[in-house]
């Protein structure tokens, strides 16, 4: 029978984890070095998974908590979007019947974002076949050298001056197209869809919130396929306030990583970070070898 201390001491390291989980998690999904691979690679090599139990209930709340800190930290981008979608639904009329003529650059953002979202379908009926791959430590391994290459790539290329009011549905759709590979675990989705917005010829800092708004959508659809899943599989409602702890540092912990990106987009420069995911890259091929 568990006494009271053990169960406590139990608590304390489901609250590490969570909290250890929550913040590997808002930071590797900004910053380009990847989410699901740390994540991953933290679960299958040092069994953080004293949470296991409704582990995908807490995945869910994970990026839910990444979702909100995108919320906070593009509140203007979100609120300009809804309010000019909405004008162009009502026939390029404002609220109080006024025609607005000048161009509406953030509903054309929407559009493209739409667009860049597009391609994503394509993971549907592989889903599970792209699931099977978290559990393989030595291939997340190589996809963080593969995201290092792209970050040394990035950083080589002449940005172009491409915004949201002459983006094209073509530069939109190569973004998506990458956006869907880096579902791999271990790469990048913010490294590969801001190297790829570049290689199309948008502007750094464009393409970077360009990255972060298409992980909007990219992120609820995930949490739909898999709210249903979590909630079949049940989890221990005794966790949720362990759970929900883990998702409040995702949002604090995201909420840093994009003020940080901002800061590094103005210098043009991933530099740390390519060296960085080359050395993950080399640890976890080390580190799988004796798993």
């Amino acid at each position: 029978m568990r006494t009271v201390k053990t169960l406590l001491e139990d608590t304390l390291v489901d609250i590490w984890s969570a909290i250890l989980l929550g913040l590997v998690q808002g930071l590797a999904e900004f910053l380009p070095i990847s989410s699901s691979g740390h994540l991953s690679v933290l679960q299958n090599l040092f069994h953080l998974n004293s949470l296991e139990e409704g582990h995908l209930f807490f995945d869910v709340l994970l990026h839910l908590g990444t979702l909100v800190s995108i919320f906070i930290c593009y509140w203007k981008d979100i609120k300009d979007m809804v309010r000019e979608v909405f004008i162009v639904l009502r026939g390029g009329r404002t609220v109080s019947g006024e025609r607005v003529k000048q161009p509406l650059p953030a509903a054309r953002l929407f559009l493209m974002l739409v667009i860049a979202t597009l391609p994503l379908v394509l993971i549907v009926p592989i889903n599970d076949l792209v699931e099977q791959l978290y559990y393989q430590t030595w291939f997340i391994g190589v996809a963080f050298l593969l995201t290092g290459c792209l970050l040394y790539v990035s950083d080589r290329m002449t940005p172009g001056t491409k915004t949201e009011k002459n983006i094209r549905i073509r530069d939109a759709l190569i973004i998506g197209c990458c956006q869907c590979v880096a579902t791999i675990p271990g790469l990048s989705r913010s490294g590969t869809t801001i190297t790829a917005g570049i290689a199309t010829g948008l502007d750094r800092s464009f393409a970077m919130r360009f990255s972060f708004l298409l992980s909007i959508p990219a992120v609820l659809g995930a949490n739909i396929l898999s709210i249903f899943n979590a909630v079949s599989e049940g989890f221990d409602t005794s966790l949720l306030p362990v759970y929900l702890v883990g998702m409040l540092a995702a949002v604090v912990s995201g909420i840093a990583a994009i003020m940080l990106m901002k800061l590094i987009s103005r210098k043009n420069k991933f530099g740390f970070f390519t060296y960085y995911c080359w050395a993950a890259g080399i640890v976890t091929l080390v580190l799988s070898l004796g798993y």
